[in-house]
C-alpha cells in the first residue's frame, strides 16, 4: 500500500503522479525527464490562461491538466509494473477528460447544456469502466475522443487537445426543428382561416348589398350581382383549400423529418451501447454517426481485427441498412 501511494503521488493539478525510481521498468531518468517537462508545460499553459477570462479560461486550465496527466499517465504506463498505478492513470485521465467536458458544457445553455452534460456523464462512466477493467484510454495514446457530435465542431471547440470533446447529440435539434415546424404550421393554419373568414364575411355583405340594389334597381343588376358573389365565393375557397393543403404538406414533411431522424438517433444509440458491451474493443476511439439508416464509423483502434469488429456489431443492429467504416488502425 505505501508502495501504491508513493507511486501514485497526486499533485495540485488534479490529476499528476510521479513514481519512485525503485518502481521502474528501467530507464527511470527518461522517466523523470518526462514527468518535468509535464509539469514545465503546464506552468507555462497556466500562465496563458491566466491571461483569459469566464468560461475560456476555465477551458484553457482544464486542458492544461489534462495535457500534463495524459503525459504523465503514459510516463507511467510505459515504466511502472504495477496494475493498481496503470488503474489509477487510467482513472485520473477520466476525471481530467470530463473536467474539461464539463467546463465546456458549461459554455452552453438550456437544452444545450443539458444534452452536453448527458453525453459527458456518459463518457465518464464509460472511461472509469475501462480504467477499472485495465483498458486504456484513448487520451493515454494521444488519440481523440469523438462523440456522437460532428468531429470538426470537436476540432474547432478543442483546438489541438481533442480529448474529452463532447458536443450534443442531434435530437435536441431534431426537437426544436420539430416544434418550429409545428409552430409554422399552426400559424399558416390560423391564417388561413382567418382569411376564408374575412373573405367569406366581405362576400355576404356585398351579396346583401347587391341584392339591394338589384330589388331597388332592375332584375339583370341583380342578376350580375349574383354571378359576382358566386367568384368571390369560390376564390375564397379556392384559397382556403391551397392554404390547408400547404399547411399538411409542411406538416407531413416536419413529421417524417423528425420521424428519421429519432430513428437514426435510436441506432446510433443501439450502435454505442453494443460497442460498449464488447470485450477487447476500444469504444471509445471509435466515433459514431447514423444518417437515414447507414451506420458511419470513424476514429482509431488498435488493430485491424478491432475495426472489423465494430463493422460487425453496426451491422448487427436492427434499423441498420449500410455500414460504412473510416477506422484507423494506430
Amino acid at each position: 500500500m505505501k508502495l501504491l501511494i508513493a507511486t501514485l503521488l497526486a499533485t495540485a493539478a488534479g490529476a499528476s503522479f510521479a513514481a519512485p525510481t525503485f518502481a521502474l521498468n528501467h530507464d527511470p531518468a527518461t522517466y523523470r525527464n518526462a514527468t518535468q517537462k509535464a509539469a514545465a508545460d503546464y506552468r507555462d499553459a497556466i500562465a496563458k490562461c491566466d491571461t483569459m477570462s469566464g468560461n475560456g479560461k476555465d477551458v484553457c486550465v482544464a486542458e492544461a491538466k489534462l495535457a500534463r496527466t495524459q503525459t504523465e499517465a503514459k510516463a507511467l504506463a510505459k515504466y511502472s509494473n504495477s496494475p493498481a498505478s496503470r488503474e489509477k492513470a487510467r482513472t485520473n485521465l477520466a476525471e481530467a477528460e470530463f473536467t474539461l467536458a464539463k467546463a465546456r458544457c458549461d459554455g452552453k445553455s438550456g437544452a444545450e447544456k443539458d444534452d452536453c452534460m448527458n453525453n459527458a456523464k456518459s463518457v465518464h462512466t464509460a472511461a472509469l469502466a475501462d480504467a477499472k477493467a485495465g483498458r486504456s484510454s484513448p487520451a493515454a495514446t494521444g488519440a481523440p475522443i469523438a462523440t456522437a457530435a460532428a468531429i470538426d465542431k470537436c476540432a474547432q471547440a478543442a483546438g489541438d487537445n481533442k480529448t474529452a470533446c463532447v458536443i450534443e447529440t442531434k435530437p435536441s435539434a431534431v426537437r426544436e426543428e420539430a416544434a418550429a415546424a409545428a409552430n409554422r404550421t399552426a400559424n399558416a393554419a390560423d391564417n388561413a382561416g382567418d382569411k376564408a373568414r374575412d373573405a367569406t364575411a366581405d362576400a355576404a355583405a356585398k351579396t346583401r348589398e347587391a341584392a339591394a340594389t338589384a330589388t331597388e334597381k332592375t332584375k339583370a343588376v341583380a342578376a350580375t350581382a349574383a354571378d359576382k358573389t358566386k367568384e368571390v365565393a369560390q376564390a375564397a375557397a379556392d384559397k382556403t383549400k391551397d392554404a390547408t393543403a400547404e399547411a399538411a404538406d409542411k406538416t407531413k414533411d416536419a413529421t417524417a423529418k423528425t420521424r428519421v431522424a429519432l430513428a437514426d438517433t435510436a441506432i446510433t444509440t443501439k450502435v454505442k451501447a453494443g460497442l460498449v458491451k464488447e470485450p477487447d474493443l476500444e469504444s471509445l476511439g471509435i466515433h459514431v454517426e447514423t444518417e437515414k439508416g447507414v451506420v458511419m464509423l470513424s476514429g482509431f483502434v488498435n488493430s485491424k481485427s478491432e475495426a472489423d469488429k465494430a463493422v460487425k456489431v453496426a451491422k448487427g443492429i436492427d434499423g441498420v441498412s449500410n455500414v460504412k467504416s473510416a477506422i484507423q488502425v494506430k
